[in-house]
Formats: C-alpha cells, structure tokens, sequence
C-alpha cells in the first residue's frame, strides 16, 4: 500500500470531518494546516445549542440554507475560540468555498486554499486569487504500476 502525499493525507482528513455534518443539502469538511500540522477543523452544522438541520430541517434562504454554518467557518471560529493562528495556513475542504467563506479565509491569512468538488462560485474565487491565495482541485495521483 502507498503513503498518501500531504495533499491526500489532509483531504482524507477533509472527508472524515465532513461526515461530522448536519445538513442535509450538503456534508462539507475543513481542515486547516500549517507546516503539515493540523491547526482545526470544521464541518458544516447549526451553532452550539441550536437545532440541527437534521432534525429541524433546512432554513432556506434564496436557495441556500441558512441555519448551519459553513465548514471553513466553523474551522476559523475554532481558532479563534482556542486562540490558534491561522495566517499562511492551507485550508483543505470538500468543497470549494463560497464567496462569504473566501472572504473570511482571506481575511484569516489563509495562502493556499485546496478544494475537493467545485462550489459554482466564481466570485469568491475570484477574490481568492486576486488576493494572492493559491486555490487548488484536488486530483488524486494515479498509483504507478
């Protein structure tokens, strides 16, 4: 069996945290790295003490669910709730992010952003990358026979 890279290693990682969510509509996973360790992690899902989307169901709002936060965010909070440093880390997440997530990930100092499936957001990569985050599709490397 072949050792992962570090790219797959932390979106594996990015998956694992992903089935932590409790949306219905989508199961998103962060994880924020920074010289190959884990600073935090998130996964999409209502604030503490509020009922989840799995149980109450989705809030809509123009099409988008409102009650859960997003993966990356919940990550960010994380850092900041247990006073973690994000700048120059790498975010890893299932799902590339969404214009208000890229902009607290710019915001955070975040370089590099890899992302699993593709969000149709462009603005927010946009933004990402005129701010200088490198924003990367993860693409698994074909085993050599």
């Amino acid at each position: 069996m072949a050792r992962p890279s570090w790219d797959e290693y932390f979106m594996e990682l990015a998956q694992v945290v992903a089935k932590r969510s409790t949306c219905n509509r989508r199961s998103v996973g962060a994880v924020l790295v920074r010289e190959k360790r884990i600073l935090t992690t998130g996964y999409n899902g209502s604030p503490p003490g509020q009922p989840h989307c799995t149980d109450d169901g989705c809030i809509m709002v123009d099409g988008h669910c409102v009650r859960a936060i997003h993966a990356e965010q919940n990550a960010i909070i994380q850092g900041a709730l247990h006073g973690i440093d994000l700048r120059e880390a790498t975010c890893y997440v299932t799902s590339s992010p969404c214009v208000h997530c890229s902009k607290m990930l710019i915001a955070t100092g975040v370089k590099r952003i890899v992302y699993l499936e593709s969000y149709p957001d462009e603005i927010g990569q946009g933004m990402a990358r005129a701010a200088g985050v490198v924003l990367e599709r993860f693409e698994r490397k074909e085993e050599q026979a």
